[in-house]
């Protein structure tokens, strides 16, 4: 009897056990938070380049066939990043309002919105859509007096 008493209270090997048993609980969801964090900071400068190489495009360009240039910067910004180049859009506007946009000597500001889309959901019953994280990028850029003249 003595000798099961014992045998029962033997706790050899069990810290590894847990130890492994929590560690690879633990690690599984904060592997996926690093993966996340690192996809929605990835995407997020990806917008702030797209806005900002968009907006120096066009206020540095001469007219509107020079400032078409933007559509391939889009282009490249949105492959370098892996945006997602339908979730992407870019909206453009200038100050002062009424005028037509762009024009020389108006302040531009140029808007690109995304969608990050968490990694390993799955697109079934909307899950990816739900789980998105919409994000926002603008730039500011004076356009120059020579615009139109080129």
């Amino acid at each position: 009897m003595l000798r099961w008493r014992a045998w029962g209270r033997n706790d050899d090997g069990s810290a590894a056990l847990e130890f492994i048993t929590v560690g690879v609980i633990l690690l599984v969801p904060f592997a996926y938070l690093v993966i996340v964090l690192g996809a929605i900071q990835e995407q997020s400068l990806g917008a702030e380049a797209a806005a900002r190489h968009i907006a120096r495009t066009i206020a540095l360009s001469t007219g509107p066939e020079s400032a078409a240039l933007a559509a391939d910067v889009l282009t490249a910004v949105v492959e370098e990043y892996r945006m997602d180049a339908e979730a992407t859009d870019v909206a453009l506007s200038c100050v002062p309002e009424g005028a037509e946009c762009p024009t020389g000597g108006a302040t531009l500001r140029v808007t690109v919105t995304t969608v990050v889309r968490m990694p390993f959901v799955p697109e079934m019953l909307g899950l990816d859509s739900a789980l998105a994280v919409p994000l926002e990028a603008t730039s500011v850029q004076k356009v120059g007096r020579g615009w139109g003249s080129g």
